[in-house]
Parts: C-alpha cells; structure tokens; sequence
C-alpha cells in the first residue's frame, strides 16, 4: 500500500496561516509515502515568498516531488519572466524540473507546464503547455518501469476541466498529450491550478481515448484565494489495484475528511467502486 499527500497551490503571499498550520499538523500526524505538490507555491515567485514556501515544505514529512505553477514565474518583472523564469524556485524549491519517485509499488513523474509566455483567448501568463520533449521523457521512464506498478504524472494545468463547468484552463497540447500517456498505460493525473476538487475519467473529455485515465484534482490547500471551495488536499491510497481519493477539507480548526471516492482498476482503466 502507498499513500500520496496531493497538495497544490499554496500561494505563500496569499496564506492563510491557520490553515498552513493545520495542513502541517494534519500530515505530520499521518505521515504518507510521499507528498506530491503540483504547483503555484507562491503568489507572485517573489524571493521572500519562496523563503517562506521552503521552510513550509521543510516542516512536512519527506519525500517531496515538486512541480512549478504559473505563478511561480514573475508576473511584472519581465526580464526574469522571460530570461530566468523559475530562477527563485530552483534556488529554493527545487533545481530539478523533471522529478520522478519510484518505489516497488508506483512511478511518480512529474512535469512542468508553466511557461513564461502560452497565447490563447484566456489570457497569455496563465495557461501552461507539454512540449514533445517532456513526453518523451515520460515514455523513457515507463518503457524502464515494471508494467504492474502504478504510473502517475503530475502536472500544474489540469487535462479535464471540471464536471459542468465551461473549458478553461486546461494545458495546451493535452489532446496529443494524451494518446502517448494512454500508450504509456500512464494510470494517474495529479494537478491543480483551478482550486477545484474534482476526480474523473478522461475519457469523458477525450471521445477517442480507448483507456481510461484517472484525473485527480486538488484544491487550493493554503490560499486566501478560494474559488467557491473551502481549502483542501487529496490523501490518494493505491492498493491492490485500488485507488481512494480522500478529500480532506479545513473545517476551522482541522482537516478532516469530506468525501472519499474509491476507484478499481480494470483491463481498461479505472472504474468507480459503488456504495
């Protein structure tokens, strides 16, 4: 058994402390394998902002696999924006843009989507992208990987917009993206960027995909920034060719657990356990 802590847009200069506490405490108390953290750890990659999401990640159990978010580039400075962009998260985050976990059990891979400059209707500094290159790192990694351990890729931009919700702020590039992870038998998609819990198939967004994937959304775990959702982090168990997804929110004094969705593995992808 394997457990993942899915925590995502902290946005250090726009924390709520309490929260921040509480988030500590939470993981502290029940350490997981690993703490997965898909982006956004400051509010505008600030050097002072970044000191304060290092010694915050310094306090949570380890391993850690980070991935950069749109807002760790410099939003107003233009010359770091588009000449060192993630200079102050590799100086005090990670200098490693291309992280992978492996155990006996699951491959976790993460990939960065945050570009300095992606156009489109939706407003350029936002959007992120996957270039050619990064997924031929993936399919590298999962051509060395046992067939039978879990694969996940974490990203910042999600692959699915959220259920009933108009399309937007999905990564550029993911259509393409998604037949080399369906031939990669890629299982799990962490991500953030929208501060929207949501858990789904991708196959309901892509109507060619044979293979289901597993997209797992995590809120905004730390932010004052809420979007309609209390904060909140996915505790995500993988046994046995099961996967829960535990969503556990702050309720003001504590995190505790909202709804857990338990999904099984098929020949096909995953399917979710009934009631």
């Amino acid at each position: 058994m394997r457990t993942i802590a899915h925590i995502s847009d902290l946005h250090f200069g726009k924390l709520d402390l309490a929260v921040a506490e509480g988030l500590v405490d939470d993981l502290t108390r029940d350490p997981p394998s690993l703490v997965v953290a898909s982006g956004d750890f400051t509010q505008r990659a600030r050097a002072g902002q970044y000191r304060e999401a290092r010694a915050f990640l310094d306090r949570l159990p380890q391993p850690i696999l980070a991935i950069p978010g749109n807002h760790d580039i410099p939003l107003y400075d233009i010359f770091r924006r588009f000449f060192f962009p993630l200079a102050n998260y590799r100086r005090h985050i990670t200098h490693d843009l291309r992280p992978v976990y492996r155990d006996d059990e699951m491959l976790v891979m993460g990939m960065n989507t945050a570009r300095s400059f992606t156009p489109s209707f939706s407003g350029f500094w936002k959007d992120g992208a996957i270039s050619p290159e990064q997924l031929l790192e993936v399919e590298r990694h999962a051509a060395e990987t046992s067939p039978t351990l879990v694969k996940i890729l974490v990203t910042h931009h999600p692959f699915i917009p959220p259920p009933g919700e108009r399309i937007h702020g999905i990564v550029r590039g993911a259509t393409t993206a998604m037949q080399t992870l369906e031939a990669c038998g890629i299982d799990l998609l962490l991500a953030g960027h929208l501060h929207m819990g949501y858990s789904g198939d991708t196959r309901t967004h892509f109507e060619a995909a044979k293979r289901s994937i597993l997209s797992i959304q995590a809120g905004t775990a730390t932010s004052t920034r809420r979007r309609s959702e209390p904060n909140a982090y996915n505790r995500i168990t993988i046994e046995d060719g099961r996967v829960t997804v535990d969503v556990r929110e702050w309720r003001g004094s504590a995190f505790v657990s909202r709804i857990a969705r338990t999904f099984l593995r098929s020949a096909d992808g995953w399917r979710e356990e009934q009631a």
